[in-house]
């Protein structure tokens, strides 16, 4: 995890980098969650940005909160109709997981293998995977409509930041499993991915923001996951695979 030294548009936490194991599968959306799948289980839509075809939009203007309230239901829902089974939940991945998921095997500033080369500019890889401050026109934009990366997933770059599970955790060299940073209920929760307003260097893989968990606001939307709770039994040690 994190950014190497000389990465274009890095932030100070973004480092060390150091070795993370995933020691559990989970499952990812691939796309952020659109205002049709929040309606679908919450009947009614707190997004800002409605006009033309909202529903393929990703849902913004959610708290952390509401976005823990949404996978509850959705929970409770798919174990009534059988689709999940021993421990599997619906959550938000772990900051760990959402980096790991970005990158796709690669371990530059995009997953598609680019370098950020414009960090406040019109970046031509970026371009071609997400929405950002120079095209996006300041508004969101229906999900799958950029390239994804090696795994299938789109708009990990830009569109909306993401909620991640945990808060930001102090890295250093140390390698961890299946590392988790705060997650006390006031502690400020992490957003990864950048958005529609931001440059490229805040829309990189290893970029890392901090918010409190009660903040609403139009480019903040989330991605689910699914599988066992994430925490259970970590430990920290040696590994061979970088997130």
């Amino acid at each position: 995890m994190g950014s190497p030294e000389n990465e274009k548009g890095r932030r100070d936490d973004e480092g060390p980098r150091h070795r993370v194991t995933i020691s559990q599968g989970y499952w990812l959306a691939d796309t952020p969650c659109t205002q049709a799948q929040w309606m679908a289980v919450m009947r009614e839509n707190p997004s800002f940005f409605k006009e033309g075809e909202p529903l393929g939009r990703p849902v913004e203007r959610v708290s952390w909160p509401m976005v823990l309230e949404f996978c509850q239901k959705l929970t409770e829902r798919a174990r009534s109709e059988g689709l999940l089974e021993g421990e599997a939940i619906f959550r938000l991945p772990t900051e760990a997981e959402w980096e790991y998921a970005c990158r796709a095997g690669t371990e530059t500033a995009f997953n598609d293998g680019s370098d950020c080369t414009k960090p406040t500019g019109d970046d031509p890889a970026l371009n071609r995977l997400g929405w950002y401050i120079s095209n996006s026109e300041h508004k969101t934009h229906p999900v799958r409509e950029k390239e994804p990366n090696a795994w299938g997933l789109h708009d990990m770059h830009g569109n909306v930041w993401e909620w991640c599970l945990d808060g930001r955790r102090k890295y250093n060299e140390t390698p961890e499993t299946d590392p988790l940073g705060p997650t006390g209920e006031s502690a400020g929760r992490a957003l990864r991915g950048g958005s529609f307003w931001d440059g490229a260097r805040l829309c990189r893989a290893a970029c890392r923001f901090g918010f409190d968990p009660g903040i609403r606001i139009d480019s903040v939307g989330f991605r689910l996951a699914s599988g066992q709770p994430p925490g259970s039994g970590a430990i920290q040690r040696r590994s061979e695979g970088r997130a």
